[in-house]
């Protein structure tokens, strides 16, 4: 199995360096997203005290054409703090901070769709909207191989890997558990884990988080996960069809809801979600994938657990629909919905946001993909 050189590294020399005193400084990271709308970015920096609140972490900067998300000279780019982290790999009290990126003139660069889902999620407050994420992820050698899988072949087909347990059905477990207490540690409402149809895929459920938190979970998530991924030598992936033929995509579906849903007798609130979903269905399609449903095109076929990409459709325990009502939702009448659609690389931020402007904020129409005119 192919594996970078850094993870071939003497750790133990590492950790006699890590455990030395840091004579009251703390270090902190900061994380972005670049232009590409998936990848993350981090770089380091010393502080004198130990920052108590996100407020005492000050702005700093990032090169804009290094990052994809400028050209030319003018290209210093505003790094703003929004939400704070425990930093898992060099402990407390270092910390980890998500940020948004601000061009030169302060104003949110495109693939910054944090700026705007906070400003809706502001709006909506009062209807207090909870999400959970199921974030499916395959890992690869550095060679692009699925990892664990043969050289030169295929494993065995799908069925026994789900939930599975042992060396022939489970493949890097000690990623998983490692991500999962990482997360733990840093405060992320991680709240799951389980390994997928597919060898080498998994997954992991952040939530039930409110508004603004869900993508700041979900997005530091994703870093823990690469960085993780990076002390052992191999890759996650968030392609949604990494493999073609008869193997599982990966997705990132979406559970919701609002308070009038969570209440006895929500679940006519829930209905009437669903019918206005269906009637924006080429707009949830487009914002559940950044390249505007390209990539979830190749996952979204109708088979394999998924619908169609070209239709809408819901029902209860139905994992083959757009929108699934979970059988005991049905049953005692009121809690949550889950939408099936969203890609794996989707951007928590405008998978959340379009959840709400459709079902709280009654927006109609068939908006595209334009981040400055939603």
């Amino acid at each position: 199995m192919s594996v970078s050189h850094s993870s071939r590294l003497n750790k133990g020399v590492r950790e006699q360096y890590m455990k030395l005193p840091q004579g009251g400084k703390v270090q902190v990271t900061y994380v972005w997203i670049d232009g590409t709308g998936e990848g993350v970015r981090c770089k380091t920096k010393t502080l004198d005290y130990e920052p108590k609140s996100i407020e005492e972490v000050p702005e700093w900067y990032a090169g804009g054409t290094s990052i994809y998300q400028a050209k030319g000279s003018n290209n210093d780019m505003y790094l703003t703090p929004v939400k704070m982290f425990r930093d898992p790999f060099c402990l407390d009290p270092n910390k980890l901070v998500i940020c948004e990126i601000l061009n030169y003139d302060r104003k949110p660069v495109e693939t910054n769709l944090r700026s705007t889902c906070k400003r809706v999620m502001d709006m909506v407050a009062d209807h207090h909207p909870w999400f959970g994420m199921e974030q499916e992820y395959t890992i690869l050698g550095i060679n692009g191989h699925p990892y664990g899988w043969p050289e030169n072949g295929f494993p065995g087909p799908q069925g026994p890997y789900y939930c599975g347990v042992g060396a022939d059905k489970a493949f890097g477990r000690d990623i998983v558990e490692c991500h999962y207490k990482a997360c733990l540690y840093a405060g992320i409402n991680i709240c799951g884990t389980n390994s997928e149809d597919m060898p080498s895929q998994w997954e992991f459920q952040v939530g039930p988080s409110e508004g603004i938190d869900m993508g700041d979970h979900l997005w530091m998530a994703r870093f823990i996960l690469h960085r993780v991924c990076e002390d052992f030598g191999i890759v996650a992936t968030l392609d949604p069809k990494p493999m073609t033929g008869n193997w599982n995509g990966a997705g990132c579906h979406t559970n919701y809801s609002t308070e009038n849903m969570r209440k006895e007798g929500g679940l006519k609130h829930i209905e009437k979600a669903i019918e206005k979903l269906g009637k924006r269905h080429d707009y949830h399609i487009c914002f559940y994938d950044p390249r505007g449903g390209k990539d979830n095109s190749r996952r979204l076929t109708g088979q394999h657990e998924t619908s169609s990409i070209h239709e809408f459709s819901a029902g209860v325990a139905n994992r083959a629909a757009s929108i699934r009502i979970p059988r005991q939702v049905g049953q005692e009448g009121f809690g949550y919905f889950e939408d099936r659609r969203p890609a794996a690389n989707c951007d928590p931020y405008a998978v959340t946001e379009a959840l709400v402007r459709t079902t709280i904020l009654n927006e109609t129409g068939s908006e595209t993909k334009d981040y400055g005119k939603k």
